[in-house]
């Protein structure tokens, strides 16, 4: 089977929050050193950004901060804010009220957002800036070079469910990178 190779400096695989950050953080002190201009690339299986992440969450605005200072000037989507915590014992009659919130129950700062909105917005950014993403693309294996991860090879397309090759057959491509961030989610 012949395969495309796609060389890049820095392949992130995982276009999630964490992937979109890394890709965004990677240009801002690139911006910051100068010189010349590193290719980073992210790859993502859904096909657009944000499409696998499909809950909403409780965004601490810290860590975006750091990232992103000016992030509700760039329109970050974010919510609503959370201006009280509640927790609640449940019983099959009713509820009782914890008289205190434990501290890692407790949200007052913090944003609700759509992550599947949040992660488009990040990956808006890290268009902006000129990074490739690459969407649709599964990293199925890690390419290795003894010890040392050289890139990921991406799902191979027109396989039958048995395993035999469609006439839409599409062998997978060899992205190859100096450096490979894993961010591929919580599994």
């Amino acid at each position: 089977v012949t395969r495309e190779t796609l060389d890049v400096d820095i392949l992130i695989v995982g276009g999630g929050p964490a992937g979109m950050s890394a890709a965004l953080r990677l240009a801002q002190l690139q911006k910051q050193r100068g010189g010349e201009a590193l290719s980073i690339a992210v790859l993502e299986k859904s096909r657009e950004p944000g499409a696998h992440a499909l809950s909403g969450a409780v965004l601490d605005p810290a860590a975006l901060r750091e990232l992103i200072p000016d992030f509700q000037q760039k329109g970050a989507p974010l919510a609503a804010p959370v201006l009280a915590d509640h927790v609640y014992f449940l019983t099959q009659g009713g509820r009782i009220a914890f008289p205190v919130v434990p501290p890692p129950l407790s949200n007052h700062g913090n944003f609700i957002i759509s992550l599947n909105l949040f992660t488009r917005w990040l990956a808006q950014l890290v268009e902006s800036e000129g990074i490739d993403i690459f969407t649709g693309f599964a990293g199925q294996d890690v390419l290795m070079d003894g010890a040392r991860v050289v890139g990921v090879r991406t799902g191979e397309r027109g396989i039958g469910r048995h395993g035999e090759q469609k006439p839409t057959f599409e062998p997978g491509v060899d992205v190859m990178a100096k450096v490979t961030i894993f961010c591929d989610g919580v599994r």
